[in-house]
């Protein structure tokens, strides 16, 4: 798949066009209600795209149902799209999950996924992200990721 350079838009920019929930997600690391979010039942296939510079992360083709109440996936859509990071908040022991290209806080990182898939859970919040279906992904930019869908068709 030929690779296009994603840039993090003006961040005073990209904040008129975002919610405060998504703002409050992706730069105060915070998270959305379980069970009351925009993409946790989506499972239309499409893409997952970054808020902050449009590269996509995710795809339907790796989303579950994992009954966690947030869109659950078992890998990003490349690894070199995503950062790993400890985080001990709340008194825990997580892998925090960042967009690589943007910094944006995405979620967090299990490892009680599905076993046949590699055995990862990403837990994303729907908040930090952008669906864009499979019908408009040469409309907004994506032909190359069309491959992606015709491979799972066959």
């Amino acid at each position: 798949m030929k690779r296009r350079e994603y840039i993090t838009r003006d961040e005073d920019e990209v904040r008129k066009e975002l919610t405060e929930l998504q703002i409050h997600v992706t730069r105060e690391k915070g998270t959305e209600m379980p069970h009351r979010n925009e993409y946790d039942q989506n499972f239309e296939d499409g893409i997952y795209v970054d808020l902050y510079t449009g590269e996509p992360l995710f795809s339907s083709l790796d989303k579950y149902d994992a009954g966690c109440g947030w869109p659950s996936f078992t890998k990003p859509i490349e690894k070199r799209v995503v950062k790993e990071k400890a985080d001990f908040t709340y008194g825990m022991h997580r892998i925090e999950v960042r967009s690589k290209g943007s910094d944006a806080h995405l979620g967090h990182v299990f490892t009680d996924g599905p076993k046949e898939k590699g055995g990862l859970r990403y837990c994303i919040n729907s908040a930090a992200m952008h669906f864009i279906p499979k019908e408009k992904l040469v409309e907004e930019g994506y032909e190359e990721y069309l491959d992606l869908f015709e491979e799972s068709d066959k």
